[in-house]
């Protein structure tokens, strides 16, 4: 039988980034700091549950943008952590601030600026040889790339792509400016908009375009080794948690033979043919 290398890709860890020059004792106090400063966080933890559990359920407080974009402005944590944290603390902006800061998604939203060049390369193959992911997932240090914590969110990544076929990019960001509008302009294009007032009719199309772009984003993802959170809420959590920055940078999805043309045989006619030779 005739045998073919179709395609291959080789990642190398860190390359093209910019890694900044480091302090590394000072790196190393802080960290040690941070580690000591972790246990006395728990127990202030522990008080906040026991007197959560004593009060009665809040009633639902209707939370506008407005509010959320402040407390995004606020804390530099995501929309959703924000909103969460708001319908948590009943609208209160401050004490959904401090909820956000005892869940570590402030700190690891100031995190998320620092240079992450470390990390691993990583693969996953799904039983059979069929789909196969080639991932890189980057930490500011290569301590934090040999623990497993790190190790068990990369090959929870790794799977997530094996999973999800119809994801193309890491974040919604990172899609082409050309598939975004030409989405916008299928959209506008559609007969259920006809009618509909201008302005109207733009902010439809944006929420639609903005659900097809996130459809294919890996963050936006529910997780499957959660469901109850999305990938970016699990990254999040995990950099809360290691006090370090982690980014998914890149990654490859194969599908064994797509994209190959398969001609139909006539299984007795090959046989045949095999025969006379």
């Amino acid at each position: 039988e005739n045998i073919k290398v179709r395609r291959f890709d080789r990642y190398v860890l860190g390359e093209g980034i910019e890694k900044k020059q480091e302090d590394f004792a000072a790196e190393v106090a802080a960290q040690t700091q941070a580690k000591e400063e972790k246990p006395a966080e728990a127990k202030k933890e522990e008080v906040v549950e026991e007197k959560k559990e004593e009060e009665e359920e809040k009633p639902k407080v209707a939370i506008s943008a407005k509010v959320v974009k402040e407390l995004r402005d606020m804390s530099g944590a995501g929309m959703m952590d924000c909103k969460k944290a708001l319908a948590e603390c009943g609208g209160d902006i401050d004490a959904a601030e401090e909820y956000l800061r005892k869940k570590g998604i402030v700190s690891a939203a100031k995190k998320a600026s620092r240079v992450a060049s470390e990390g691993m390369v990583s693969s996953y193959i799904h039983a059979g040889s069929r789909i196969g992911v080639l991932i890189e997932v980057n930490s500011e240090t290569d301590f934090v790339a040999r623990g497993d914590v790190f190790k068990e969110l990369v090959q929870g990544l790794a799977m997530q792509i094996a999973a999800s076929p119809s994801v193309e990019y890491v974040a919604p960001e990172d899609a082409s400016a050309e598939f975004v509008e030409a989405e916008k302009q299928a959209e506008m294009q559609k007969e259920d908009l006809a009618s509909k007032p201008e302005n109207i009719r733009e902010k439809i199309v944006q929420g639609r375009v903005d659900k097809i772009v996130n459809e294919r984003a890996l963050l936006e993802q529910t997780y499957i080794m959660d469901t109850s959170k999305t990938v970016r809420e699990a990254i999040t959590e995990a950099i809360a948690s290691i006090g370090e920055n982690i980014k998914v940078r890149r990654f490859d999805r194969y599908v064994l033979g797509e994209g190959i043309e398969k001609k139909q045989e006539d299984f007795a006619a090959e046989v045949e043919a095999q025969m006379k030779k």
